[in-house]
């Protein structure tokens, strides 16, 4: 717990024990970072040696509850009636003990009050009421302690909490309904600038929220100063070395991304090395590859998005599969256990693809059984093995037809994401097939019903669809739609939505040169073609095109080399 280079933050609190105050540091840094089974661990400790001591009480209940990542809606029947139990027990504990406390201190362990009211699980809409009081508890605590960066920085959370993962309107860049997101970045990037204006580090957990608040919005931009600032802040911290990624991924700087990914899976491995138990975390360290894997897609380096894919692979077991009433860690685990067959289908391993023997217990690895048949039909039709591929089609409806309507992936209903599949895989087979005018109908749906999935980062269909509809659009020289579609993905026209633009991608940027050199463009094309020529320098496979379904150009040498 204490081998950890977790930063240099300190909270100074009400306590005679040295002991005390070391560990709550160490735990509230460990919550920071969103590993908040390991700060339960730290103040526990912390116990030890003051055990009446209010904000350690405060530290086990916020720990406890839930957070960005795990809303309560997320948890599971037991595991809610566990959390809130817990939750309740500590704060009333806190506050028994809080004669002593600082006027700040109070306050926060009354905003706590407010948050965990019962000792059991209750229904979805008094969950909302909880998140809501305490929201209203922290924008008081905020009014009587405004320059307190601790106090910001929970402020902040509360409010994200009230609608996660909804902070915007995804389509018209507003603020998304009943959110309070433009609140919380004036609160966030106040504290960013007292902190500037009085010379002092940025809080680590202001700067990672500013991330979250900034990632879906139309400015992610925005947030670059603070993705810079936390990649080395917090150096044994994974989620903290990964967050910038989001960052750097919106904004097109995938080598960046790639980085910080290498730089969260080395702290998450030696917390992994040190680990017990499978916990909670092991979600963030799964999603750290999965970021790892999208960056790496974009870059056009294979090598590292399969090992990444195949480390999650590691990871994801199946006793942590299989572990009972935790549906939000069990079923996105192996969600992200899935994700390889995204890694095998962008880079056109066809054969690897057939090869693969399919996954043992389907009924447990859902997605990942669903993304198994997806690939292998699409493999079996860019190789016009037709019967194989309409086998493979059929296995994937019928086993998508058994999938729970209630399953998730991250922010999307599995259904959500897999008709995105289907819709492909059905172009995929229909153009192969010699059906071209089927087959665009097809994938432009397949580009509507991503355009529409709920945002998270990384997508929640890893291969952008663009990329295969402008790809066989180009095959049979339609150009012009073509270059609308890359121009739409690559972020040029403004007419998708922010989080689904891939600035500077390889993929796209090849399209588009192919684009302008066949209808003679000069102007555009020379920055394009040196935007490519670095593109190109950075993958580690030949790009003949955007998607490698199109099989005409890749026995020919590539146009762009």
């Amino acid at each position: 717990m204490d081998r950890f280079d977790l930063g240099t933050y300190r909270r100074p609190i009400s306590t005679g024990s040295t002991e005390a105050q070391r560990w709550f540091d160490i735990g509230l840094n460990w919550c920071y970072g969103f590993n908040h089974e390991e700060g339960i661990k730290c103040f526990e400790k912390a116990l030890e040696t003051d055990p009446d001591c209010p904000m350690v009480h405060w530290g086990i209940a916020y720990a406890a509850g839930p957070f960005y990542n795990l809303t309560w809606k997320e948890h599971g029947e037991a595991e809610a009636n566990s959390a809130t139990k817990r939750c309740f027990d500590h704060v009333q504990l806190a506050r028994a003990n809080a004669a002593g406390a600082s006027g700040v201190e109070k306050e926060l362990i009354e905003a706590l009050v407010s948050r965990f009211q019962k000792p059991h699980r209750v229904s979805p809409q008094e969950f909302e009421r909880w998140d809501d009081d305490y929201a209203a508890a922290m924008r008081r605590a905020y009014k009587t302690f405004p320059d307190d960066h601790d106090v910001m920085a929970l402020f902040v959370e509360a409010l994200m909490m009230r609608t996660v993962r909804r902070l915007w309107n995804l389509k018209t860049g507003a603020p998304a309904p009943n959110s309070d997101v433009l609140e919380a970045l004036e609160v966030c990037e106040r504290s960013i600038r007292l902190a500037d204006e009085a010379g002092i580090a940025q809080h680590p957990a202001i700067v990672h929220l500013h991330i979250h608040l900034l990632e879906m919005s139309t400015q992610p931009e925005r947030g670059m100063h603070s993705a810079d600032l936390l990649g080395d802040m917090c150096p044994d911290a994974g989620h903290m070395n990964h967050m910038p990624g989001h960052i750097y991924v919106l904004c097109g700087a995938y080598e960046k991304a790639k980085l910080a990914s290498e730089r969260a899976v080395r702290a998450n491995d030696l917390y992994l090395a040190y680990a017990d138990e499978p916990t909670y975390y092991l979600l963030g360290c799964c999603h750290d590859l999965h970021l790892m894997m999208f960056t790496c897609m974009f870059l056009g380096q294979y090598r590292p998005a399969l090992w990444a894919a195949d480390k999650v692979r590691d990871l994801v077991t199946r006793d942590v599969v299989a572990i009972p009433d935790r549906p939000k860690l069990t079923q996105t685990v192996e969600g992200y256990h899935a994700m390889k067959s995204h890694v095998l289908v962008r880079f056109g391993r066809w054969q690897e693809i057939i090869d693969e023997p399919a996954v043992e217990e389907p009924g447990l690895y859902v997605l990942t059984a669903a993304m198994q048949h997806y690939a292998k039909g699409v493999a079996h039709a860019t190789l016009k093995q037709f019967t194989e591929a309409e086998r493979a089609r059929d296995q994937f409806h019928r086993h998508v037809a058994g999938i729970a309507p209630e399953r998730r992936f991250l922010s999307n209903p599995t259904s959500a994401s897999l008709a995105v599949g289907a819709a492909l895989l059905d172009g995929e087979l229909a153009y192969h097939q010699g059906r071209h005018d089927e087959a665009y109908r097809h994938l432009r749906q397949a580009v509507e019903l991503d355009d529409n999935l709920s945002y998270t980062e990384p997508w929640a269909w890893m291969h952008p669809p663009r990329h295969a509809l402008a790809a066989l659009l180009l095959d049979q020289g339609h150009a012009p739609e073509a270059e609308e579609v890359y121009r739409d993905d690559l972020g040029l026209s403004g007419n998708v939505q922010r989080c689904a633009q891939h600035p500077d991608n390889v993929w796209a940027l090849h399209g588009l040169v192919e684009c302008l050199r066949r209808r003679g463009e000069n102007e555009e094309l020379p920055s394009l073609q040196a935007k490519l020529a670095t593109a190109l320098a950075k993958a580690d496979v030949a790009i003949s095109s955007s998607c490698l379904c199109r099989t005409s150009v890749q026995s020919a040498p590539s146009c762009c080399h």
